[in-house]
């Protein structure tokens, strides 16, 4: 169910062996993410539970379960800045639907982030794939 960009992460993964190489790649990954804007770092956006600061601002295009979901993120951690741009790849493009199908705690075991997280940053992944689900349901419920 995980959509083509986050396969070619998965993939990239899989290549590289050891945990600090893939920590790396999280990092690149998230440097490689446009900034999000100040306007949208407020209370609004701000994703509670993360022990870092975290902004998600969604964009959905269309109405109903059909509708397409994408978001744009931001964190003041570069490590975290790399999970939000792997959860924009494993999420964006979706319905809304599909959204809330996904298994986000299972296709990101897929790339042993659950084996290497310190538990304050798994809580925080916890908490962004909470306020994505909860941006889902809220927009299928407003159409």
């Amino acid at each position: 169910m995980a959509s083509e960009a986050f396969e070619e992460i998965a993939e990239t993964f899989e290549f590289l062996d050891e945990w600090e190489d893939r920590y790396r790649h999280v990092i690149d990954l998230g440097k490689a993410m446009p900034p999000l804007d100040e306007a949208f770092r407020v209370p609004a956006t701000r994703v509670e539970g993360c022990a870092s600061q975290v902004w998600i601002l969604p964009e959905i295009e269309g109405q109903g379960p059909e509708a397409r979901f994408s978001f744009r993120g931001d964190s003041d951690a570069m490590i975290v800045r790399g999970i939000i741009a792997i959860l924009h790849a494993l999420y964006s493009g979706l319905t809304l639907r599909q959204v809330l199908a996904v298994d986000a705690a299972a296709e990101m075991a897929r790339l042993g982030l659950d084996e290497h997280l310190s538990a304050q940053r798994s809580n925080g992944l916890r908490s962004m794939v909470e306020r994505i689900r909860a941006l889902a349901s809220a927009a299928m419920e407003t159409a």
